[in-house]
């Protein structure tokens, strides 16, 4: 059997960082045990302890690397598009760590998944978080962000939400277009101790985005409202087998209320619901009209109709939740737990018409899994 830290010589102990074998035992065995094919266990476990023990760390095979990001994928219990875990594309680039080259794969990235506008689930994994190694670190919350200016009178032009990350930009050098609008794509930032940090433009032809119309209301295209195709989180930890991998872009594709109930939605964000109540003619004397809820399901009726004209894949709320309770009877077929988020499961538009919300879900966190930078490995993943 292969031995425990603990039973290593005090000398190589005391200079061995903390690192936990148990979870990376655990990973291993999982592994091997949904992958029965690769025969015994006890060879890689051999292997593990003895890299752990001389380094600090171990490196996980490619054929871990794709399983372990799959699986984490799966375990993220806030995410509902489960279903399609297996399809995930994972790009091996933990050679990669310097922040130029980091933020120019985020462009690749970006153009993998979004594929002439039919999107794939992409994972791009840089350099771990190792001893005595500094990890590339991914600024931006997704690959692609909008920018915020704050004007004189205190309002906002553009997504609120990111009025910090442009104002670092801005601090960085960052010079936005002469004429600021809306929409406007925040560069790439990227930073690594040690090395330079990056700024990078993401070139205008790498973001597929969405001008927004709607089939009933054709004034609703004059207003330059648009959205971009690919939801690539970009700043979230992968932990696989007690490694975290700090830098770990990844993406599925859009459901629609995420566009339409709340990026364009939310008070804190684009608050566009006030003004297409009023071209909507709707009576807003009063919260007891109902003029929010029409004016959000025009609106989510807008980016479904729009992403569907032109082409590019998304998904409504009612189909995916049905998608999702296939995934939970997979997974109990499976003889796994499903853990889920009810409050992130149940979709923020007429939750209570759609299956995922007439059940209780098991809870907790499972591993491997995908948390918020810097924070313990117990945080869950926020879609």
């Amino acid at each position: 059997m292969p031995r425990s830290l603990t039973s290593l010589p005090p000398a190589q102990v005391e200079n061995t960082p903390e690192f936990d074998i148990a979870e990376a035992e655990d990973f291993v065995r999982q592994h091997h045990a949904e992958h029965p094919d690769l025969g015994p266990v006890e060879a890689r476990l051999a292997e593990v302890h003895a890299e752990i023990a001389a380094t600090g760390t171990y490196r996980h095979t490619t054929a871990e690397l794709t399983f372990g990001a799959r699986v984490a994928w799966r375990n993220s219990s806030r995410c509902i598009g489960r279903l399609y875990w297996r399809s995930l594309k994972v790009r091996d680039l933990r050679e990669t760590s310097t922040p130029a080259d980091v933020a120019a794969e985020c462009v690749e990235h970006l153009r993998l998944a979004t594929n002439g506008g039919k999107i794939r689930p992409v994972i791009t994994i840089f350099a771990p978080a190792e001893p005595g190694m500094p990890a590339p670190s991914i600024l931006n919350e997704q690959i692609v962000r909008y920018a915020a200016y704050r004007g004189p009178d205190g309002g906002v032009l553009g997504d609120a939400r990111n009025l910090a990350l442009t104002e670092l930009a801005l601090k960085r050098g960052w010079q936005p277009p002469a004429s600021r609008g809306p929409f406007d794509v925040l560069p790439l930032m990227v930073t690594c101790e040690g090395e330079e940090p990056a700024l990078v433009e993401i070139p205008s032809d790498a973001v597929l985005e969405v001008p927004l119309s709607h089939p009933d209301l054709p004034w609703l295209a004059a207003l330059g409202v648009k959205w971009h195709a690919v939801p690539a989180i970009s700043n979230m930890r992968l932990r696989i087998g007690g490694i975290d991998y700090p830098s770990a872009p990844f993406n599925g594709w859009y459901m629609g209320t995420e566009i339409g109930a709340r990026n364009l939605a939310d008070h804190d964000r684009y608050d566009l619901l006030p003004y297409l109540a009023k071209r909507m003619g709707l009576d807003m004397s009063s919260e007891a009209t109902l003029w929010r809820d029409r004016a959000l399901i025009e609106l989510n009726r807008a980016v479904l109709h729009s992403f569907g004209e032109a082409g590019v894949t998304i998904t409504d709320h009612h189909t995916e939740s049905r998608r999702f309770l296939t995934h939970l009877e997979k997974e109990e077929a499976a003889g796994r737990p499903c853990p889920a988020d009810w409050s992130w499961i149940v979709p923020p538009v007429s939750g209570g018409l759609t299956p995922v919300y007439h059940r209780y879900y098991d809870s907790g966190d499972l591993l491997p899994n995908f948390f918020p930078a810097g924070k313990p490995s117990g945080c869950p993943v926020a879609h």
